[in-house]
């Protein structure tokens, strides 16, 4: 056997092993980012909403914080921890009080959809504030379709005054997710995605749970059901410690558009765990404003797919 054909033979033998890894984490980024959108539900029923989002990031972020200093990770430099606690407030603090509170009402699988919106305002932030890229006729097409889906599933939420700013609080919290994303792009953060991540939950939910605070939400402080404590380790665990690992490990092994397939595969798991185990309707209404959204991130990512070349690309 040749070297080369020895080389193919182990470079097949790799691939192999890889399979049922990958699978294991697109399977966790898939459904158990799906899920966490009835498990907020869930939890903000009982517990207060900004009390809850606090928990869950400060937890899972002091665990992902240890385990990369026990993995030898730097401790973050005090630029560093600035950088950090400036995304951590906006894709952390903001979007998740948003989505937290907004969830009190909105139903879990509507709030799913709109939250599938993100790579189209992240497109907007890099075009028009950032000035990072170009308006070209399929993004223009993928953003149109996108926004027709909000405009559409938006009034879904209810009539009152309250279900609607809820449906706008989730816009909110994708816009400032968006802004985060992109601006985490262009300033100085630890090289570990681990610790950056680490460190942005710990300074985000710090702040959720000063803001719980200053609310008076711990005035008396909360009782936590059994089925909310359930709900909020299921999320520390399952939603921020695994999905996200899994969603870093194969960050590093795949294409990023390969990996951001969870923005479109998130709304159907959260539509079908809301309808059959939260009782949620699903309408026509809703379908035809889901399979816009979808469209609108479909066509979307698939743009940028075809300028990416390599796993360490982002969207």
């Amino acid at each position: 056997m040749t070297d080369t054909a020895v080389i193919e033979n182990l470079t097949d033998q790799a691939r192999q092993r890889q399979r049922l890894p990958i699978a294991l984490a697109f399977l966790a980024i898939y459904v158990v980012w799906g899920s966490t959108f009835l498990a907020i539900r869930v939890a903000v029923a009982t517990v207060p909403p900004l009390f809850a989002a606090g928990t869950r990031f400060v937890i899972a972020g002091a665990a992902l914080y240890l385990w990369s200093r026990l993995s030898g990770v730097p401790n973050p430099t005090r630029l560093e921890w600035r950088n950090l606690s400036i995304i951590g407030t906006c894709m952390f603090l903001i979007a998740y009080a948003g989505l937290f509170w907004a969830e009190k009402t909105v139903p879990s699988g509507l709030a799913s959809v709109i939250v599938a919106t993100i790579p189209v305002w992240t497109t907007l932030f890099e075009v028009f504030v950032f000035k990072r890229g170009k308006l070209r006729g399929t993004v223009v097409l993928a953003l149109a379709t996108g926004l027709a889906g909000v405009i559409i599933l938006v009034p879904l939420a209810g009539t009152s005054s309250t279900a609607v700013l809820s449906a706008l609080a989730i816009v909110a919290s994708d816009l400032s997710w968006a802004f985060g994303s992109v601006l985490s792009k262009g300033i100085h953060l630890p090289s570990s995605k681990l610790m950056s991540a680490a460190g942005q939950m710990l300074t985000g939910g710090a702040m959720l749970l000063v803001a719980s605070a200053s609310l008076g939400e711990l005035h008396p402080f909360p009782h936590v059901s059994l089925q909310a404590a359930g709900a909020i380790a299921y999320l520390i665990t399952a939603g921020s410690i695994l999905a996200f690992s899994s969603y870093t490990w194969l960050l590093a092994r795949l294409p990023a558009t390969k990996v951001s397939s969870y923005a479109y595969v998130n709304p159907v798991i959260a539509l079908a765990l809301g309808h059959w185990f939260g009782g949620e309707p699903f309408t026509l209404h809703t379908l035809f404003g889901t399979l816009l959204v979808l469209g609108g991130v479909i066509l979307l990512l698939g743009n940028f797919g075809r300028k990416q070349t390599s796993a360490d690309d982002t969207i």
